[in-house]
């Protein structure tokens, strides 16, 4: 049997002592050899992803904001009607020093705060003609001696400009030229110092996918970084016939136009020019001018103040597979003639109304913007060989490319006049497989349509009572006997389609209507 034995209050009083030091090493610090048996602190590795820092380093003394002045006329200068909300609390209601209230003030406020926002000391008859803030953007140098890329809505309303480089100082610049189709312009900074630049990139080499990192001064707040990526290449925004924009996901705002989007090297791929902004603000879409278009246009503007760019003078439309069909073309591509312009190139050349050019210079085109940029970037003067789908068949023309008359929008395309008269009226009858009634035409040029069956082919395709009908498969017609000629005679060639040329008010364009096989 066991034996039960009490320790000795020698051995309590030792086991205390040990317990009491112990209590005293937690709370003042362990030795390394007892520490390291406790848990650590959590600590994660790192992923290994591509750091913007460098780039931003390197690229940012190039990047400027770009202050502009106009003269005041008292007659139109109304303070703009902005609407914000700045986390709850209205423009009114930021401290006096904050970066947004200045900048507000300074170019221009919400109505209904007269107190910070306007200025009645420089909207008097006796300012007429003085300078005063008109906006700001951004910009940046490309070259050491002090020229530097904007766009030119940025300073088209401009008298005056001022560019703050990224350590805060500020150094007048002028304007040396525009480009309102690329939304382009250059201005020049005249100082001793050699300015830090950046260069164009290889925008054929950027992907969909690619890291981009945007540079700028949104909102008048100075230098600011934002990264993304190439979302889309290619993208027409409606704004000019020479689209062709990057679209990035890089934060931009208001204030960043004009400022560059760099690669990982720090090369400028794109310019930013506008943003897609339901509501207001960035929302992940941003469209950025391609270097490859903005290195040509500045090299021009740098030279000559101007841009030089190729001409053909045609009004044209895309090619559509319903038109592709009644012209008899093998797939929906290129680009249809509307209306060759009186005196043009193309006119001079013989191009008519419903050709298709299908290829310039043995080069084939996609379609309308494909057209125009490959004319664009030809030389004035130059000859070029354009293709032509005409009448069933191809066949091409030379021509001497003309220039583009700058910066000013193209006349209306005159009508040539004609004398001879309306044939016969036609019956709603005659064309009911169309879906449209037609009448004589009061000029005597084509018919006037008098109806259209809203759920007929015809309204499908936008066709309105009032409209006229000048020619179908490019024969002009003025009667609706002419109409039903070519439609026969589009049937016998086997054809399910027919193409008509539609005017209006506004211009020419091209339709392709099924025709009755019966």
């Amino acid at each position: 049997m066991s034996k039960i034995t009490r320790p000795s209050l020698k051995t309590v009083l030792r086991t205390s002592t040990v317990a009491g030091l112990a209590a005293v090493m937690l709370t003042s610090g362990l030795p390394a050899q007892i520490s390291q048996s406790f848990a650590e602190a959590v600590k994660a590795e790192a992923p290994s992803v591509p750091s913007f820092a460098n780039v931003v380093d390197a690229v940012s003394p190039a990047v400027v904001s770009v202050r502009v002045q106009s003269r005041v006329n008292t007659s139109n200068d109304e303070t703009s009607n902005f609407s914000f909300d700045f986390g709850g609390r209205g423009l009114e209601d930021l401290p006096d020093d904050h970066p947004l209230k200045r900048f507000f003030r300074e170019f221009g406020g919400p109505r209904g705060d007269d107190r910070a926002e306007r200025r009645p000391d420089r909207r008097g008859p006796r300012d007429e003609g003085r300078l005063r803030p008109r906006g700001q953007g951004s910009g940046f140098f490309i070259t050491e001696d002090g020229y530097l890329v904007t766009n030119n809505h940025v300073v088209a309303d401009g008298s005056a400009f001022t560019v703050i480089l990224n350590d805060g100082t500020e150094l007048d610049a002028k304007l040396v030229g525009k480009d309102s189709r690329t939304d382009l312009a250059v201005l020049k900074v005249d100082d001793k110092r050699k300015f830090t630049y950046v260069s164009f990139a290889d925008d054929s080499k950027v992907r969909v996918g690619d890291w981009v990192v945007a540079v700028g001064n949104p909102f008048g707040l100075g230098g600011t970084v934002t990264a993304g990526i190439v979302s889309a290449r290619g993208r027409d925004i409606g704004s000019g016939p020479y689209d062709d924009y990057l679209q990035v996901d890089a934060a931009v705002n208001r204030g960043n136009s004009g400022g560059p989007t760099f690669n990982l090297s720090g090369e400028v791929v794109g310019i930013n020019t506008a943003i897609l902004a339901p509501s207001g603000g960035n929302v992940g879409i941003a469209f950025a001018i391609p270097a490859s278009v903005a290195k040509d246009v500045v090299d021009d503007l740098m030279r000559d103040g101007t841009v030089s760019r190729g001409w053909l003078g045609v009004q044209i439309q895309p090619v559509n597979k319903d038109i592709a069909d009644s012209l008899g073309l093998s797939e929906a591509s290129g680009a249809l003639v509307v209306e060759p312009q009186a005196g043009s190139p193309g006119e001079k050349a013989g191009i008519k109304n419903g050709d298709v050019v299908t290829a310039l210079n043995g080069e084939p085109i996609k379609d309308p913007r494909d057209l125009a940029r490959k004319v664009a970037a030809l030389r004035p003067g130059s000859s070029a060989e354009v293709t032509l789908w005409r009448n069933g068949k191809s066949e091409s023309v030379k021509l001497e490319i003309g220039n583009l008359p700058s910066d000013t929008s193209d006349a209306a395309q005159p009508k040539d006049e004609q004398s001879e008269q309306q044939g016969p009226t036609a019956s709603d009858e005659a064309l009911a497989a169309l879906g449209v009634t037609v009448a004589p035409s009061e000029d005597g040029t084509g018919v006037t349509i008098a109806s259209v069956d809203p759920d007929s082919d015809a309204g499908d395709r936008g066709l309105k009572e009032g409209e006229k009908i000048v020619s179908v498969n490019n024969q002009e017609v003025k009667s609706a006997d002419d109409i039903l000629k070519v439609i026969n005679n589009a049937k016998k060639d086997g054809r399910t389609k027919a193409l008509f040329q539609i005017e209006t008010e506004d211009g020419s364009r091209f339709v392709a209507l099924p025709i009755d096989q019966g």
